[in-house]
């Protein structure tokens, strides 16, 4: 595990393209999102240049997961080793979908858990959100821990919701 202070959620930066293009084009990653084809450059470049990093603005609001480093007492972000995102946000009723990834070398590591529990805070304390949730492939044990282990609940099952199988709604009140 990995010391709690070590990692910072930071916006978008112009410089995170190519660690995104990398990422995105996981494709072993996409059956436990919603992507289901390559992304460009030029798709991405777009889309850090068009986010705002408001997620009442945008709707939505992508975090780079950064390994930090000490400077003058502060933590500030170095690495990314991962990204999580805030979606279909409904701003009246005050919540959000999540999704989360991390780098395979960093994967195991105490990495999504101390992001989720840095989301976990963000949202409760600056966005005043009321509930957090997150879409899980059945069969995907590892996130279902991950979100488990910050306090998410399974409320549901939604049988046959993806073409491989069963989706788990997780959720937790903030």
């Amino acid at each position: 595990m990995i010391d709690s202070l070590s990692i910072v959620l930071r916006k978008l930066e112009p410089d995170d393209l190519l660690q995104l293009y990398e990422w995105e084009n996981d494709a072993e990653s996409w059956l436990d999102g919603d992507t289901h084809n390559p992304l460009s450059e030029a798709d991405l470049r777009d889309y850090i240049l068009r986010t705002t990093g408001d997620i009442y603005q945008d709707g939505q609001l992508r975090l780079m997961i950064c390994q930090a480093e000490t400077k003058s007492g502060d933590q500030v972000a170095k690495t990314p080793v991962g990204c999580v995102d805030l979606y279909d946000v409904d701003i009246r009723n005050r919540k959000a979908a999540v999704a989360i990834y991390v780098a395979r070398e960093w994967r195991g590591k105490g990495v999504g858990r101390e992001a989720l529990l840095k989301l976990k805070s963000y949202v409760t304390n600056i966005l005043c959100f009321r509930l957090l949730y997150a879409l899980v492939r059945e069969d995907n044990q590892t996130s279902t821990e991950l979100f488990q282990n910050v306090g998410f609940q399974k409320v549901a099952c939604l049988p046959e919701w993806v073409n491989e199988g069963n989706i788990f709604v997780l959720q937790t009140t903030l």
